[in-house]
């Protein structure tokens, strides 16, 4: 069901580009705004792990660390068969982690000090399992892939704005404004749809490798008060779609969530629990 609600999302997402894009710049416009859009976030894909583990000061730990966090990823490692991450800790008391990476043969695991201290080892294996899962997934490509045609259809309403191409459209100010304002919003909010159901599916990726729906159940709830109590104030939101739990509040962050209610997620475990 996941799989099938992110293919419809996708498909949705370059539909509405390939519109846009012929309303507005022909096939001209629209191959050099995919181009421009596509170029950013290749190079996002292939560095984002260096450039978002620097932005976070994560310190990488290896076997030989005393942190318990390594040996609890590798058990889930072996158990799932998929390569060993390079794994780090961020010293920062919110309670969040997240995962990076191109591929699962270049993935990165990472979480906060204020994670490993409020959280014993089964909701910690809970929450790393989830991580594991969206490397599994290939959900860095997907998000990608989401972000460069969200991206375009961005760009194609900033050409639409300053009169580049849509001769057609310049005598229908309605038709402008939805093409300016309505299609980059729309792209936006089916690219979070995306990055919605991709979380639901690594929840429940999550709790099969790590063997404990309840407790990643309960490590989310400990997560949502977390949050909200040490909210990450150095941090850039436009990274929230890789926590696990939205480390950052404030503004629109509320109505443009990149992640399902903590609520609905939680439900969900518990229910996967009962039926084994």
């Amino acid at each position: 069901m996941n799989r099938t609600r992110t293919f419809f999302l996708m498909v949705t997402l370059t539909i509405l580009f390939v519109i846009i894009g012929g309303a507005i710049g022909g096939r001209q416009g629209t191959v050099m705004a995919f181009l421009i859009a596509a170029g950013m976030n290749v190079f996002s894909y292939w560095f984002s792990d260096k450039m978002v583990l620097r932005r976070y000061r994560a310190s990488q730990v290896g076997p030989d660390d005393q942190s318990r966090l390594y040996p609890i990823v590798e058990a889930l490692v072996e158990k799932s068969g998929m390569p060993m991450p390079k794994v780090f800790v961020i010293p920062e008391r919110n309670p969040n982690a997240f995962a990076t990476g191109r591929n699962p043969e270049h993935a990165a695991v990472a979480a906060t000090e204020g994670l490993l201290e409020i959280l014993d080892d089964e909701e910690l294996s809970g929450v790393m399992g989830h991580e594991l899962a969206h490397v599994k997934h290939r959900d860095i490509l997907t998000g990608t892939i989401a972000a460069t045609f969200a991206g375009a259809i961005a760009m194609l309403g900033q050409f639409a704005r300053f009169g580049v191409g849509g001769q057609g459209q310049r005598n229908n100010p309605v038709g402008m404004l939805l093409i300016m304002i309505g299609a980059p919003l729309g792209a936006m909010l089916i690219r979070m749809a995306v990055s919605r159901v991709r979380e639901y599916a690594a929840d429940q990726g999550g709790a099969r490798i790590s063997g404990h729906p309840r407790a990643l159940a309960s490590a989310l709830e400990k997560l949502h008060s977390g949050v909200r109590a040490f909210p990450m104030t150095h941090g850039n939101p436009a990274h929230s779609h890789m926590f696990i739990m939205n480390p950052f509040f404030g503004g629109l962050q509320k109505f443009f969530s990149t992640h399902p209610p903590a609520e609905e997620r939680i439900r969900r475990l518990r229910a996967m629990d009962d039926t084994g």
